[in-house]
């Protein structure tokens, strides 16, 4: 197998979800040109392994992870936390991570991110906690140093993630250190309103966008009208995003309608979650347990920019994952009850817009992130989550994944027995 990341310019007999068939062309980082199986220039014509035939492979834009705890992931084995709610895996973190170091950190992390590259995940927005002891910042001189070695293979932005005791300065820190965004979970704090201010005033002050856990509970006073009225007048330039926002899925229609309008109003992105809340919520709810979702019926229709990510992987705050953008479009599908076309954008074009990047996939001026998985759809591909997949990320092969299946041949079929007719 040649050395990756490889150059590509030729992505020949590609299926597309509407059944088409193409050849698509790129140049750099963007597709150039998009025509019908066969009709484009050759092969040959290209140089020596800078096309890939994708005969039997369903072309897509490539997954974006909106909302990522990259410090956290893959701890679960290591801390053997107790299964349960979201105060138990804070609990059980807050222990764990007072011991990690720079160098434990960004060894998961680095592992983590590679396994989403490997799935098919081309940008990751990742938070990144404000630690306990001596050094907050742990997280952060880790997650920047793996993001420094995978630059070139995929997009990481991170996201200072502050409890409600964190310092400004420890906050204004991390953004010196080049962490883009300003994030917390102001539901955990004593008074949720008064640390959503405080860390929009942070972001304000240094202008640049948040991105905040929001109202991750299914019952208490919402908060994000607060949030959405807040930064209604800030720049288009500077994301807003609310992540998780499961109260949204009990609300009332009016209450809800009142919400949807001040999201609009303001354009704020919604990122659900399904994996992780799934797990995280209704633990106290033994009979008829709730879905642990956001509104996604109602924010989709009435036109929220809507994305949706796996959030935490193998970590206290959810024991499974498989670091799989298909695998969130899945239940996305089953516990949401998005259609597959709705559930893909989601995890896809919708992450991307809600991550501020540029338009991709297979459009002719598109940015070329793109994932081919073996499948002959959209219903196969997210049923069967093939795992051979060729990754491309700004024009270049950054992954490729080959499975062969060995199954024993079944016995001969025996004759049926022949059955007498009564007349």
């Amino acid at each position: 197998m040649p050395t990756l990341p490889r150059r590509l310019t030729l992505l020949t007999n590609a299926t597309l979800p509407d059944g088409s068939r193409v050849d698509v062309e790129l140049d750099g980082d963007t597709v150039s040109t998009v025509s019908p199986a066969g009709t484009g220039r050759p092969a040959a014509a290209h140089l020596p392994g800078a096309s890939i035939d994708l005969d039997g492979f369903l072309l897509l834009t490539a997954p974006a992870e909106p909302h990522a705890h990259l410090d956290k992931a893959l701890s679960w084995d290591l801390i053997n936390p107790p299964m349960g709610d979201l105060g138990l895996a804070i609990d059980s973190w807050r222990d764990y991570s007072s011991k990690m170091t720079v160098e434990s950190i960004a060894d998961r992390a680095r592992e983590a991110a590679l396994l989403m590259l490997r799935q098919g995940t081309t940008a990751v927005r990742s938070h990144v906690d404000m630690l306990t002891g001596d050094d907050p910042l742990r997280g952060v001189h880790a997650l920047s140093l793996v993001r420094e070695e995978l630059a070139g293979l995929m997009d990481i932005e991170l996201v200072a993630l502050a409890g409600w005791n964190t310092m400004d300065s420890t906050i204004e820190q991390a953004l010196d250190l080049g962490v883009e965004l300003v994030g917390g979970a102001p539901h955990l704090a004593p008074d949720p309103r008064a640390d959503l201010s405080r860390l929009l005033a942070i972001a304000e002050r240094r202008a640049v966008g948040v991105d905040i856990h929001t109202d991750e509970g299914l019952s208490g006073e919402p908060t994000i009208i607060d949030f959405a009225r807040t930064v209604r007048d800030w720049p288009a330039t500077r994301p807003v995003s609310a992540g998780h926002c499961v109260r949204l899925g009990t609300l009332e229609p009016e209450a809800l309608q009142a919400v949807i309008t001040e999201v609009l109003a303001s354009d704020m992105s919604i990122i659900s979650l399904p994996i992780t809340n799934l797990y995280l919520q209704g633990w106290e709810h033994a009979v008829s347990t709730p879905r642990g979702l956001t509104a996604l019926r109602a924010l989709l229709d009435a036109g929220v920019r809507v994305g949706a990510g796996a959030d935490n992987v193998r970590d206290p705050f959810n024991p499974v994952g498989r670091s799989d953008a298909l695998e969130t479009a899945s239940l996305l599908v089953t516990a949401g009850h998005l259609t597959l076309d709705e559930a893909y954008a989601a995890v896809s074009d919708g992450a991307r817009s809600v991550m501020c990047l540029p338009v991709a996939g297979v459009a002719v001026g598109a940015r070329a992130e793109l994932l081919a998985v073996r499948g002959t759809n959209l219903s196969n591909v997210v049923a069967n989550a093939s795992a051979d997949r060729f990754v491309i990320h700004a024009g270049n092969l950054v992954a490729q994944s080959r499975v062969t299946y060995e199954i024993a041949a079944p016995s001969p079929a025996r004759p049926l027995p022949r059955r007498e007719v009564m007349l």
